[in-house]
């Protein structure tokens, strides 16, 4: 009950944190404030973000999984999880910063930068997590 209750909290806290971040990216751009009229449906940018958000979580997934040493097939396929998030976590960084410097609205118009903020704070973390199973990948590999 306790260990639940503290997984739930956590949660809560990181998506807290997540979220925090977003608008902190959001206001850094000078794009946080909401569209005149709102644009419904999917625009290219909107697609755009959404591409480079999936792919930013991707990296956070793969740099998790290396970082955790989440590999049966030993550490070879660790060192190339760690490269994997290090790429696709700095390719999702990089298209959720372009994102924002085409945008020309804040949220609602169209433009995507709600999901290239999540881009960018997503695969700055994917980035950090690459990074670091890189560098334990290779600490680990001169101790075997």
């Amino acid at each position: 009950m306790k260990r639940t209750f503290a997984l739930i909290l956590a949660a809560l806290a990181a998506a807290a944190l997540f979220a925090g971040l977003v608008h902190a990216v959001l206001v850094a751009a000078h794009v946080s404030e909401p569209a005149a009229t709102t644009v419904y449906g999917l625009t290219s940018r909107r697609l755009w973000a959404t591409i480079a958000g999936g792919l930013a979580l991707a990296s956070v997934v793969i740099g998790g999984l290396a970082l955790a040493r989440a590999s049966r097939f030993g550490n070879a396929s660790r060192r190339l999880g760690a490269i994997v998030a290090f790429v696709t976590g700095l390719i999702a960084l990089v298209n959720g910063g372009l994102v924002l410097a085409f945008a020309t609205g804040g949220p609602g118009s169209g433009n995507g930068v709600v999901g290239g903020a999540g881009a960018l704070v997503l695969g700055l973390i994917g980035l950090a997590l690459g990074v670091g199973a890189l560098a334990r990948s290779g600490r680990s590999r001169s101790t075997d």
